[in-house]
């Protein structure tokens, strides 16, 4: 495989880890800090170990630039989980498709080129989450500020990890957690946590989460921060196909129509990668 395959197929495998956030959630009966501060402490404890397994360097190689990331990563995880609150679901989502934008805009502030088949794949992903989720809506403040920091906060992380190449991102990521459970943990219930919250908490924490930020911080080093982030929209497709799946619930027209939509943005940009992977491994 060519590194922009490479690439691509790490994020991809990112967001399929990411997908699974709706299957193993609904199942929970904690609060949301419990939530936060259990997926957390099992994401930490899961790329800590991989960190000092197979990690370059350990954490004494995580530098400014992986400090940076860590915060920004935090406060996308921590800001996403607690916009559902204020914002829909669908809300976020739509939010959520703007990040191959901000981090195409980004990007080109620091001299990363974007094509004109990219922006094109960009704007049918948006019209293909608005046609899944509904559009937009009509948030309240809050839930729209939240939901812009979850996104903007992300789409920098990308255009920072494609920048600093030689930074080692694992020990951020990990990092990244520990600060969100040192800031749920003294809101949390531990008493309320049961053996079933438990095992759903560990796959939140060292698969969903863990594993799908390892997966993005390695493929996001070898392509431009927009495809990166245009290729994590295969979350938004595949999350409520395991909720079909596994949980039995309907998957309306409009999320299946939608859905074909971001897939075929998504197959514009790849192909476009395809055509360029010489110029960009």
């Amino acid at each position: 495989m060519s590194t922009h395959q490479r690439g691509r197929t790490f994020v991809a495998l990112a967001a399929v880890a990411w997908s699974t956030a709706g299957i193993l959630q609904r199942e929970l009966t904690l609060d949301l800090p419990t939530q936060l501060a259990g997926r957390a402490l099992f994401a930490v404890l899961g790329v800590g170990l991989y960190v000092a397994l197979v990690g370059r360097g350990g954490f004494r190689a995580i530098g400014r630039g992986g400090l940076l990331v860590a915060l920004l990563l935090s406060i996308s995880s921590g800001s996403f989980t607690t916009s559902l609150i204020p914002a829909s679901v669908a809300n976020v989502l739509f939010m959520q498709a703007l990040a191959p934008v901000l981090a195409a805009v980004l990007g080109m502030l620091l001299g990363e080129p974007v094509s004109r088949r990219t922006w094109l794949a960009m704007a049918v992903a948006i019209a293909g989450v608005a046609l899944m989720v509904g559009g937009p809506g009509h948030p309240s403040a809050l839930g729209l500020g939240l939901s812009f920091v979850m996104t903007l906060s992300f789409a920098a992380t990308l255009v920072i990890t494609r920048h600093l190449r030689e930074v080692s991102m694992a020990p951020a990521t990990c990092l990244s957690q520990l600060i969100v459970l040192v800031g749920a943990a003294p809101f949390a219930h531990v008493g309320q946590v049961g053996s079933q919250d438990l095992l759903l908490l560990a796959s939140l924490g060292i698969g969903q989460i863990g594993l799908g930020f390892v997966l993005l911080t390695i493929g996001a080093r070898l392509i431009p921060a927009a495809e990166v982030a245009l290729i994590t929209l295969l979350e938004v497709v595949l999350g409520p196909i395991w909720v079909w799946a596994f949980l039995g619930e309907n998957v309306s027209a409009a999320t299946l129509v939608g859905g074909t939509v971001v897939l075929a943005a998504v197959a514009i940009q790849v192909r476009a990668g395809e055509v360029a992977a010489p110029q960009h491994a």
